[in-house]
């Protein structure tokens, strides 16, 4: 959900009385000023998807690179580098393997 609909949302909660004026204000600028960097941020994570070309397995850190600008042998040097404490790097690559979709 983007700052408009939440804006939309914060309207209609004052229209029905639901927040007050005090609440509605805070709130309202609460969300306003938030950091546009956080917005960024979100649409960045919803973004994220497993690469088809470069990839070497299954395309996370060439999606990955492509999603932070950072090359994909340093996103494949730090999972072997989370290998080394219990397996951390392994159990990382796996989920995001698992959970991001595919190009």
């Amino acid at each position: 959900m983007n700052w408009t609909d939440e804006l939309a949302r914060l309207h209609a909660l004052h229209q029905r009385a639901a927040l007050t004026d005090d609440e509605y204000r805070l709130a309202k600028r609460r969300l306003l000023s938030e950091p546009p960097a956080v917005e960024g941020l979100r649409s960045g994570i919803n973004g994220l998807r497993r690469a088809r070309g470069g990839r070497w397995l299954a395309g996370v850190c060439a999606g990955l690179a492509e999603s932070t600008g950072i090359a994909p042998w340093a996103w494949r040097l730090g999972f072997a580098l989370l290998m080394l404490f219990g397996g951390a790097g392994a159990l990382a690559y796996l989920l995001l393997w698992i959970f991001v979709p595919a190009e």
